[in-house]
């Protein structure tokens, strides 16, 4: 019921009252009826809703429309705008409507956005810390067990450190979306030794970067749709971003064949949504609520999608695109596993944050990554008796 028909309402009640027709609401009848349906709608708990003005908040993604984590992003907004009831309406937008993938950040800060879905590796140029939120060292492990940290571990209350007092940065943020073990990457062929990487021009990112810079790489730092037209016109000799899904829809199979499956550079990571804290904080505490539990929503809902779409896009680039896929050999996820010493050993001696941010993780590790390896079967024997099937270094599934 709008406004305009409520005020309709009460001034026919008016003039049937004033009328002395038999039949008619008196004032006392009328105010009863209306104290009950005021106390009906509070107890469904929806007494403002549909009067209550819209509040619209422009909100970009830091990837491109055709790929599956715009798609991501789209189902966050959409489960917001539905919780929501029509009081706050988020219009998404693709990477470069308004600011490029890496500048994201910025225009949220500054209000040129009100919200942006990204990654915090994304930021690690201000703060080396920033990629221990969204990719962190492979400390065994995975992304959910990750989240877990961040949400029952402490590692919440320590982003908001790095946010708001140390980086002063007017942004409030929530982690979602547990992601997968990355791939080493996209080759001209297959890497089988750590000495191939040595030299080679090569697209990650956040704390991926330094490590494959131990390797001698000549890394380069890059928005997922740039890196095809990169490795097209040569500025590439290999480059990673992130799943089947993503990797074929921005065109991987284009521009190589050869895919190196497994890593320990990004061996878990999770998504970051953020919103200009003064905006934030401006709205009332019910759509705070929804805009923090929509992101964990959203966290479940796209690792369920993931499960689905990426074995299958994994499967047609096999089928239909002539892609070859290989197992990461032995020998480099070892020289990663080093590399990573050095890297955290590195960047913990020259910031006392880093340090305090992975000492957190590694004591929650310590016991969360016992408790699974104690207590979970391991589960290649099981697919190999009841599929017959079992991963051979070349990836092909006998």
């Amino acid at each position: 019921m709008s406004d305009d028909t409520v005020g309709s309402d009460d001034k026919t009640v008016g003039k049937e009252t004033g009328s002395g027709k038999s039949g008619g609401l008196s004032r006392r009848k009328f105010l009863a009826a209306s104290a009950a349906a005021v106390g009906g709608a509070a107890t469904a708990g929806f007494p403002s809703i549909s009067r209550a003005q819209t509040t619209t908040l422009n909100f970009q993604s830091t990837w491109p429309s055709r790929d599956i984590f715009h798609e991501f992003a789209s189902d966050y907004v959409r489960i917001v705008n539905e919780m929501s009831g029509g009081r706050l309406r988020i219009n998404l937008l693709p990477a470069g409507a308004v600011v490029g993938a890496l500048q994201m950040q910025d225009a949220v800060i500054s209000g040129a956005l009100d919200g942006g879905h990204g990654v915090c590796a994304y930021w690690y140029g201000k703060h080396k810390a920033f990629s221990l939120f969204g990719t962190p060292p492979p400390f065994g492990w995975d992304a959910h067990q990750y989240l877990a940290w961040q949400k029952y571990g402490g590692g919440q209350e320590l982003y908001n450190e790095l946010l708001h007092d140390i980086l002063k940065l007017d942004l409030v943020g929530f982690l979602t979306g547990p992601m997968p073990t990355q791939a080493l990457g996209w080759f001209k062929e297959p890497i089988r030794s750590p000495d191939q990487l040595r030299g080679m021009k090569y697209r990650t990112v956040g704390l991926a970067a330094d490590l494959m810079r131990e390797f001698g790489a000549a890394v380069t730092i890059m928005g997922g749709g740039d890196i095809v037209p990169a490795m097209d016109r040569g500025l590439l000799d290999g480059a990673e971003f992130n799943n089947p899904s993503s990797d074929r829809l921005l065109g991987f199979t284009d521009v190589s064949k050869t895919w190196m499956l497994r890593s320990y550079h990004q061996d878990a990571e999770c998504f970051e949504i953020i919103f200009n804290r003064r905006k934030f904080n401006g709205l009332p505490d019910e759509l705070k609520a929804i805009i923090k539990y929509a992101s964990e929503a959203a966290s479940s809902d796209m690792y369920w999608k993931a499960m689905r779409r990426y074995p299958e896009d994994l499967e047609k680039m096999r089928t239909e695109e002539g892609l070859q896929t290989y197992i990461t050999p032995d020998s480099i996820l070892q020289a990663q596993l080093d590399a990573w010493d050095v890297v955290i050993q590195r960047e913990s001696e020259a910031n006392a944050f880093f340090k305090k941010v992975i000492e957190s993780q590694r004591a929650f590790c310590e016991k969360t990554v016992a408790f699974h390896l104690e207590g979970n079967t391991p589960k290649e024997p099981a697919y190999e008796h009841f599929f017959g099937r079992k991963v051979t270094a070349d990836s092909t599934i006998l």
